[in-house]
């Protein structure tokens, strides 16, 4: 599956589990709050067992193939956690994922992300269309 809007995109974040989701987002936004990109990977990760139920192995690279058209190659290189040249960022993604199955803050909601979501988005296809 290969998203093409932020609306397709919201609707599978809805049905995962956005709660850890949205504390993985926060805590990457607060370590690193220039990172957009770092960060929208840590609230799309959790798409993976939507896509796949019961194939955790299969989600994370199902949730990157899905996500790839439209925040970009470093975002799903992050979602599917290929340490490669972004092997630090991948780091950074884990321990936030960890800390956020803890974590007991507000984290906001889904509708927080959308601006950020459709940023990226744009500027993936702006990018696009000058290739």
């Amino acid at each position: 599956m290969e998203l093409r809007s932020v609306e397709e995109l919201m609707d599978l974040l809805y049905a995962g589990r956005h709660r850890h989701a949205l504390r993985t987002a926060a805590l990457l936004r607060r370590s690193r709050p220039a990172d957009k990109e770092l960060q929208l990977a840590g609230l799309v990760r959790g798409i993976g067992p939507v896509l796949c139920p019961g194939d955790e192995a299969a989600g994370a690279g199902s949730a990157a193939e899905a996500v790839r058209p439209l925040l970009g190659e470093r975002v799903a290189r992050l979602v599917r956690a290929d340490a490669g040249p972004a092997g630090d960022d991948v780091l950074r993604l884990r321990q936030a994922e960890e800390e956020g199955r803890t974590a007991a803050f507000d984290a906001g909601v889904l509708e927080d992300w959308r601006t950020v979501l459709e940023l990226v988005a744009a500027g993936r296809c702006r990018l696009g269309a000058v290739d």
